[in-house]
């Protein structure tokens, strides 16, 4: 039986992208992403969690990431989780998460701060490209458009 590996968050960056081309010329785009949640405590006082969730991005994504995504933006993405595991300076076995984004939307409006200081270099948020994987397991990925020709009733 087939699994399902689906994550969704929507939060906000907590710095701008840290992007790197690989020998081959692919990028990747590393960002890290916080989602916060409130609750009542037992005291009866508001509690706030912020979990920070370390996302990669590839190709077509990083590219994106390094021309749109700036500290502070809301982000929605999907993607999906891996596991990996490294050595930490003492020579202890360290385990982490990442997720790998498929997919990413900016949300939310405009933010002030341009890329490149130029005011012209940052289109408005409506106007962003939304990206999304390809049916290939490739690190390669499909950009989409959104040209407003379907016919939804929303």
């Amino acid at each position: 039986m087939a699994g399902v590996n689906k994550v969704i968050l929507l939060g906000n960056l907590g710095g701008d992208p840290e992007v790197r081309a690989l020998p081959s010329g692919i990028k990747v785009a590393n960002i890290n992403i916080a989602t916060s949640e409130s609750y009542p405590g037992k005291d009866g006082q508001r509690v706030e969690q912020t979990e920070w969730h370390r996302v990669e991005l590839w190709d077509n994504l990083a590219n994106i990431a390094e021309q749109y995504l700036r500290k502070g933006n809301q982000v929605y993405i999907e993607g999906k989780i891996r596991s990996e595991e490294w050595q930490d300076k003492n020579g202890a076995t360290v385990r982490g998460y990442r997720i790998r984004a498929t997919s990413i939307n900016l949300i939310g409006g405009r933010n002030d701060r341009p890329a490149n200081d130029a005011p012209e270099a940052r289109p408005r948020p409506e106007a962003l490209p939304t990206a999304d994987k390809s049916a290939s397991p490739s690190p390669s990925f499909a950009q989409e458009s959104d040209s407003g020709d379907d016919d939804l009733p929303f």
